[in-house]
C-alpha cells in the first residue's frame, strides 16, 4: 500500500469515528429541549461552534450566514413563535413580501413587452400570432 493509499484510508477511518462519536447530535431535532452548557468556538472555522449541552451530548453549528432565502424561509416558518414577540416588525416584513412580489411581476411584464418589442423586426408573423392570441382571450 503506498504512503497516499494509506493517508486516505487513515482519513476515511478518522472521518467515520468522528462522524460515530458518542453524544454527537446529528440534527437539530435531537437537540431540542436540551439546555446549552458552553459555546466552544471552532479553531479552523470562523463563525463556527461547538455546542456543549448539559446531558453531555454535543452539536456542530455552522457560522452563521444570512443569504437571504434561508433568512426569509426562517422569518416565515418561524412567524407563529415571534410574530407575538415582533408584531411590528412582521407588519413591516408583510408589506416589503408585497411590494417585492409586485415589483417582480412588473419585471417580468417590462421583461416579456420589451421581447416582443426587440424580435418584431426580426419576426414579422409576431404581430398576427399575437393579435390572434389577444382575440382567443377575448374582450
Amino acid at each position: 500500500m503506498s504512503a497516499h493509499e494509506l493517508k486516505w484510508k487513515m482519513n476515511q477511518e478518522k472521518v467515520a469515528v468522528a462522524k460515530a462519536f458518542p453524544g454527537l447530535n446529528k440534527s437539530w431535532t435531537d437537540t431540542v429541549g436540551k439546555c446549552i452548557q458552553t459555546i466552544v468556538p471552532l479553531q479552523r472555522t470562523p463563525g463556527g461552534a461547538v455546542l456543549l449541552f448539559t446531558d453531555g451530548t454535543f452539536a456542530v453549528a455552522h457560522p452563521l450566514f444570512l443569504e437571504p432565502r434561508l433568512l426569509t424561509d426562517a422569518i416565515s416558518v418561524a412567524r407563529p413563535f415571534l410574530e407575538p414577540l415582533y408584531p411590528e416588525a412582521y407588519a413591516r416584513y408583510d408589506i416589503c413580501v408585497h411590494q417585492d412580489q409586485e415589483a417582480t411581476k412588473q419585471a417580468r411584464l417590462e421583461n416579456i413587452l420589451g421581447a416582443i418589442h426587440n424580435n418584431l423586426e426580426w419576426i414579422p408573423e409576431l404581430k398576427e400570432r399575437l393579435r390572434a392570441l389577444v382575440k382567443e382571450w377575448g374582450p
